[in-house]
């Protein structure tokens, strides 16, 4: 996998820390989040992989209009939402997976977005550089999912809501604006849904989505208040919601979890359930 993701590097130019330039946070309004120009950018340079015998490919929107032309597949869809660095070989990795079993996965790329400050410095694991950054994630969240709903090849019955880190963050606060933003089931990987600015804490799933929660005990972005602790106590177990604390080496010290083959079964197992049943 590391080798796919090395290959597009060069197509994602200017969708991470280290190719984007960022705003000024002063130059930015509330009025920046909600701006369907930027929620558009976002949608446009999104990263795509469709199913594939035996495995998966990267692919454009138009390329999946052609290929829809032909077989007209309706597939079970996840929106999923990077980090707080942008694309990153990770994201790749994750899509692969997704994609390989079964799931296109439509990736928006909030750092396509004109105006975009930095929200957080991997090497010191400092983030909440911008507060406003979650709603501009939220809403290009929103964006997606519709415009996902639109596309004659995804199939809008079958469909969840994923990220990691900051993405995750914005998969467990995002509040549906309307039945076109609903999704079967989320993904959390990587959060705690703890923290000291009260619109990052907790979980907004409706009732109809059930959520998975992931995150090692000892995350190393979250070593203490107001972040440290995990999901449990927003996860709603009456809807088949689960949250899952790794507490055993090595798990027990990563941020990124997914890479490990016992939690890729956790995370197949729910969406087969949750979205592949519907």
């Amino acid at each position: 996998m590391a080798g796919l993701a090395q290959m597009a590097c060069a197509a994602d130019e200017g969708l991470h820390n280290s190719s984007k330039t960022f705003t000024d946070p002063d130059l930015m309004t509330e009025a920046d989040w909600s701006d369907p120009a930027e929620m558009h950018r976002a949608w446009e340079a999104a990263v795509i992989r469709v199913p594939t015998e035996g495995g998966s490919e990267r692919v454009s929107f138009a390329e999946l209009m052609i290929r829809h032309g032909s077989d007209r597949r309706r597939y079970p869809t996840v929106i999923y939402l990077h980090g707080c660095t942008g694309v990153w070989a990770g994201t790749h990795e994750r899509m692969e997976f997704l994609a390989g079993n079964g799931f296109l996965v439509i990736a928006p790329a909030s750092l396509a977005r004109v105006k975009y400050p930095m929200s957080c410095n991997p090497a010191t694991f400092e983030g909440g550089m911008y507060r406003g950054t979650l709603r501009m994630r939220q809403f290009d969240a929103g964006y997606a999912i519709e415009r996902a709903k639109q596309l004659p090849y995804v199939d809008g019955t079958r469909m969840a809501l994923m990220g990691l880190s900051q993405g995750a963050i914005t998969t467990a606060t995002f509040d549906p604006r309307s039945d076109a933003q609903r999704v079967n089931a989320r993904i959390v990987e990587g959060w705690t849904c703890t923290a000291g600015w009260s619109e990052y804490g907790g979980i907004a799933a409706p009732a109809s989505e059930p959520v998975l929660t992931l995150v090692a005990e000892n995350d190393p972005w979250f070593p203490g208040p107001p972040t440290k602790g995990d999901c449990g106590y927003a996860v709603d177990r009456t809807n088949g919601g689960r949250s899952i604390v790794y507490s055993e080496p090595p798990l027990s010290e990563k941020h990124e979890l997914l890479d490990d083959p016992g939690v890729q079964a956790d995370v197949l197992a729910f969406l087969r359930h949750h979205v592949l049943k519907h």
